[in-house]
């Protein structure tokens, strides 16, 4: 294969990527990265819910019932892992929730920019075929103007000669 042939063939498949690329919104990509999300829970149960039960125990050792239940644990082990815990699920249910409203949110975001991108591309796209029109239809008169110059320059220069 040839060097101008691999080139071709790279060019080729670098645009019908751009193309696939161009095809998706946004929302496509916010979409497919809370599917992902989701399917490495639905995979990794116990992997989700012990980062969840690190998070929770984290914040709740940073507010002040965890702290307090910190200090009272020589006395209550066991209620401050249970209550621990549940702050954490707790918090992770939350924090779950949020995330969810914030991809949904930021994928219609997203989507609202690149339609209002896509507007002002055909805007664009409008005023420069306008301004192109206006060009053309210049450069007709100008030829017109100097055909009909040209014509009466030729058509004098021949009265000339013929006197």
């Amino acid at each position: 294969m040839t060097d101008q042939a691999k080139r071709d063939e790279l060019r080729a498949k670098i645009e019908a990527g751009e193309q696939r690329n161009a095809d998706r919104t946004m929302g496509d990509y916010a979409r497919d990265a809370s599917e992902k999300a989701t399917a490495f829970v639905k995979e990794h149960p116990l992997a989700a819910v012990a980062g969840v039960a690190a998070v929770g125990l984290a914040i709740g050792a940073m507010t002040r019932p965890g702290r307090r239940a910190a200090r009272t644990a020589g006395r209550k082990t066991s209620a401050f892992a249970s209550y621990a815990a549940e702050l954490g699920m707790a918090y992770a249910s939350g924090l779950f929730d949020a995330a969810s409203g914030a991809a949904k949110s930021g994928g219609e975001k997203l989507e609202d920019f690149g339609e209002d991108m896509a507007h002002k591309a055909r805007s664009a796209r409008r005023t420069a075929s306008h301004s192109a029109g206006d060009a053309a239809d210049n450069l007709r008169v100008i030829g017109r103007k100097a055909a009909r110059q040209a014509g009466r320059t030729l058509r004098d220069a021949r009265s000339r000669i013929g006197k």
